[in-house]
């Protein structure tokens, strides 16, 4: 597969050992170990992995193996084996069940585990009307607001330099209207309004974390999401990256669908962030279903018919999405069956064994998206290095060192 160049940089490198004398006539290795793109999937199951937890503060997890640390290790290793990029649940309901103690812990074991594995992470979500805290129900509009800044301080700050990438608020153009059930954010968004109530959030997480990359997120991507997305620069909201959720448990919705999403959501010039993806290996959600949430059933088997559909469609969005310039993050949702909706929309089985599309995925990450390259260094030490952008291992006669190749690639490296 030709490489996609869009992707990649060429930069001449000087090659030095430890006392900064220069390495002539060296056999250089350069190895990919870590792609600047964001590959990214759901990291729930790092959560179980690293902490010790009752089961009721993680609804989101089969209880059959809640406490089998072996079966999570097992899919996080395989996680590993493709992705670097983890979004972690911040869920306010769920992380801060009864006011004033959070689970910072757990979501800190979780990080920190991510990270030594050379992970980047983002922070979902940091206001959102579904999974709201209920106890903020007994409170006015006013201390409401007060206490989703605060709230936003408090995590942006408590994780500040290990989650650095935040969707600040998720879904708002059903926000306002939102009536299934009565909660505090849908309270505040019709007191104070959509535009103002983002502005707020959004200041309150650029102040907390000055460095941090501050996402909009939505699932509704009509033309109402983009007058949202232009009255909020219109109003000054810091927005770094523009978030496109795909959960197409009704069905791929193809090429052209795809290629309408990018056209219309690049007009802002922002980065796009595929999200949330969901592609099932099952059977389809009927058409008629309106909210996802209302499909219920008592199992919902994937089938092999179903994985080689998936396989084939990941592989046809995923692609078309690693070579559009202004993507910067793909996110599988759902890393295992049988999480949201109990939907076959993993990358691998609810037991742990692999998907076609598993092999798919870190075909492409890992051999047809990567460089891998001996060089010689000429007499003044210096090699000339053209590849996917990232962090790599350099090696010289089995001393290593690491290199950022980037858009402002160093222009030296020191083995020893």
């Amino acid at each position: 597969m030709n490489r996609v160049e869009h992707r990649c940089e060429t930069a001449c490198v000087k090659v030095v050992d430890e006392k900064g004398n220069v390495l002539a006539g060296q056999k250089v290795h350069f190895e990919l170990k870590k792609h600047e793109f964001l590959f990214g999937c759901g990291g729930f199951d790092s959560i179980p992995l690293t902490n010790d937890i009752p089961d009721a503060l993680l609804p989101f997890y089969d209880y059959k193996y809640i406490h089998d640390k072996t079966y999570y290790k097992d899919r996080m290793n395989k996680w590993l084996g493709i992705f670097n990029y983890a979004t972690l649940p911040f869920y306010w309901g769920d992380y801060e069940p009864t006011e004033g103690h959070p689970q910072y812990e757990t979501r800190m074991n979780a990080a920190n585990f991510l990270l030594e594995h050379g992970v980047s992470l983002k922070g979902h979500p940091l206001c959102w009307h579904t999974v709201c805290a209920p106890w903020l129900m007994e409170y006015d509009n006013k201390s409401i607001l007060e206490k989703q800044l605060a709230r936003i301080e408090r995590d942006v700050t408590a994780f500040k330099g290990k989650i650095d990438k935040w969707d600040v608020i998720n879904e708002t153009v059903i926000m306002p209207v939102y009536d299934r059930y009565d909660n505090a954010i849908t309270r505040i968004c019709k007191e104070y309004g959509r535009i103002p109530l983002i502005k707020e959030v959004f200041d309150a997480a650029h102040a907390a974390n000055p460095n941090a990359t501050l996402l909009i997120n939505d699932f509704d991507l009509s033309d109402e999401y983009r007058r949202v997305i232009s009255d909020c620069l219109d109003a000054g909201v810091p927005i770094h990256a523009i978030g496109i959720q795909t959960h197409q448990h009704q069905g791929y919705k193809g090429m052209a669908w795809l290629e309408d999403v990018l056209k219309r959501f690049s007009v802002f010039g922002l980065p796009l962030h595929f999200t949330e993806n969901t592609l099932v290996s099952g059977e389809i959600m009927p058409a008629h279903i309106v909210d996802l949430n209302d499909y219920v059933v008592d199992e919902w088997p994937s089938t092999p018919e179903g994985e080689a559909r998936q396989a084939k469609e990941w592989e046809e969005m995923y692609v078309r999405l690693f070579n559009e310039p202004i993507v910067e993050a793909i996110t599988a949702w759902d890393f295992a069956d049988g999480a949201w909706l109990k939907a076959p929309s993993g990358i691998i089985h609810e037991d742990g064994t692999t998907k076609p599309v598993y092999h798919l995925l870190k075909e492409y990450v890992h051999n047809k998206w990567h460089t891998s390259v001996d060089l010689v260094t000429d007499e003044n030490g210096y090699v000339k290095i053209s590849g996917y952008r990232g962090m790599y291992d350099v090696t010289v006669n089995d001393k290593r060192a690491e290199y950022k190749l980037g858009k402002e690639p160093g222009d030296c490296v020191m083995v020893g």
